[in-house]
């Protein structure tokens, strides 16, 4: 088979196998290491096996989570602010000289089409660059004690502090930039990180920590726990980990809550995202953005648009508009055509469930506008036509799809459609389409979400803006600056002063 990475960088981590397969080994904590055995990771291009990636024993996991919460993450607290910084700008430096090697394992591992998994390294890369911006909201505050009789001649001083030990849970959706996300807040807020990347495509995380290890980071202030995600209950309920940072699915995020005990979480969790048109929105405008948010790598986001709710005013014509527009996509294989939109969907379970949902749409009376189409893990677009009093009854609004399935619902008004966005569990994001902003605003102001575009398809790209859910869709906020205050906690230090003439009062 052909190479799948070229740079020099990487040619310690891994070996060729009898079979010509590379067998990667994983960071343990300052070293890299085979594990007792080896998962095959298999391309959802066309399930070939592209590499072999180490999975750690019971004993390796205790060795590593032992090093890093007795040296590691002293080592990273008393690592300077400054140098953190010139570590992630190395790290930056590093990725740029690795561009191909990135994007081609994003392509192969993850399926992606190669515009998606080209922007995902830029992302990276931005983001690694943009810690400079986001050391400066690491602040605390100071509190004069001169406005209490309890605590005159006093002053404190609150100031941010990491939690110690840090358990980053990454999806197979993004596999290299939401790693980095969560890696790059906690080394930089002073923690100690491990890393449990997706089973399904682990390589372009592997390749970003090697990175992060030649950047200049302590070298057992962070480690990759490649061990498949039945097998970490033992490493979520751990004591010496004091948060956990999860992006997945609400299921999973609740095990993890249940599982951990008495930790910080951060969750980010599934999305049921709307697009609400009303009856003035620009319809050219609106039937583009909505495409992109439906098909956007074969709809395996969180905030992908799973629902259009449309004014029956417009509603025809955005529909058809729609349509058109849908008869030029189709997923293709990433690696013969570098300009696809689509590409697989991760695995054949992903592919069976969507046609489920599917199905079970239109045993409930919604009404096929595309039909259905699939060939292996490949799935067309689907867009389902569905009467607002049945559309609650339908999986496919209970639940968060994963793929390129979107219904579609005729309202009333304005009122009616935020009346069914809210009355889902999911609050993650939603997009209003309209050409006054008053109309618009009204909308946004009453919709139950972490975030909402106008005249825009929600996509959260470096974290720019901050991001996050509602109700089920997580607790907290994402983002340059935000996720540092995420992943740290606060301290009080109280200074005592009585008796020493600091103050005079009067």
């Amino acid at each position: 088979m052909d190479k799948l990475v070229h740079d020099k960088i990487f040619d310690e981590i891994y070996r060729i196998g009898e079979d010509g397969v590379p067998e990667f080994k994983t960071y343990a904590a300052g070293e890299w290491v085979f594990g007792e055995s080896f998962s095959d990771i298999r391309s959802p291009i066309d399930g070939s096996i592209i590499a072999r990636v180490s999975r750690l024993s019971k004993e390796q996991i205790e060795e590593i989570l032992s090093t890093v919460y007795e040296k590691g993450r002293e080592e990273i607290r008393n690592y300077p602010g400054e140098k953190r910084i010139e570590s992630f700008l190395k790290a930056a430096q590093l990725m740029r000289g690795a561009f191909d090697d990135f994007v081609r394992v994003l392509i192969l591992d993850a399926g992606k089409p190669k515009s998606n998994a080209t922007g995902e390294t830029k992302a990276t890369i931005e983001r690694l660059e943009k810690t400079t911006f986001e050391s400066r909201r690491m602040l605390g505050d100071y509190i004069p004690g001169d406005w209490s009789e309890e605590t005159l001649e006093s002053e404190g001083i609150v100031k941010r502090e990491p939690y110690g030990v840090i358990l980053a849970i990454s999806p197979f959706n993004y596999p290299l930039f939401i790693s980095a996300t969560k890696v790059i807040p906690a080394l930089l807020s002073g923690n100690a990180v491990l890393l449990k990347p997706a089973s399904a495509d682990p390589l372009a995380a592997l390749l970003f920590i090697r990175v992060l290890e030649l950047a200049g980071f302590p070298k057992e202030s962070f480690a990759l726990l490649t061990i498949p995600g039945r097998f970490m209950d033992d490493v979520v309920k751990d004591n010496r980990i004091r948060a956990i940072t999860f992006t997945g699915s609400t299921e999973v995020g609740e095990h993890i809550i249940k599982t951990g005990g008495i930790k910080a979480y951060h969750l980010e969790l599934g999305g049921k995202d709307p697009a609400i048109v009303l009856d003035d929105a620009d319809l050219e405008l609106a039937s583009e953005k909505i495409i992109k948010g439906m098909v956007s790598y074969s709809g395996q986001r969180c905030d992908a648009i799973r629902l259009i709710l449309a004014q029956e005013e417009i509603y025809e014509e955005l529909k058809a508009k729609i349509l058109e527009k849908l008869k030029e996509i189709e997923p293709k294989n990433p690696l013969e055509d570098e300009n696809a939109v689509m590409g697989p969907l991760i695995d054949k379970h992903s592919a069976d469930y969507i046609e489920e949902i599917y199905k079970d749409a239109i045993e409930k009376g919604a009404k096929p506008l595309t039909g259905f189409k699939r060939e292996g893990n490949y799935v067309w677009p689907v867009l389902l036509e569905v009467d607002k009093e049945k559309v609650k009854e339908l999986r496919a609004f209970q639940e968060d799809v994963f793929g390129p399935l979107t219904l579609l619902i005729k309202v009333k008004d304005e009122d009616e459609a935020v009346a069914i966005a809210n009355s889902s569990r999911f609050g993650l994001d939603a997009s209003v389409f309209s050409e006054c902003e008053r109309r618009a605003r009204k909308v946004a102001r009453k919709l139950e979400v972490g975030s909402v575009f106008i005249n825009e398809y929600p996509r959260h790209g470096i974290g720019y803006y901050p991001f996050g859910g509602m109700k089920d869709s997580g607790v907290g906020r994402e983002g340059i600056g935000y996720s540092v205050e995420q992943l740290t906690t606060t301290k009080t230090i109280v200074h005592n002063f009585k008796g020493y003439g600091v103050w005079e009062y009067l």
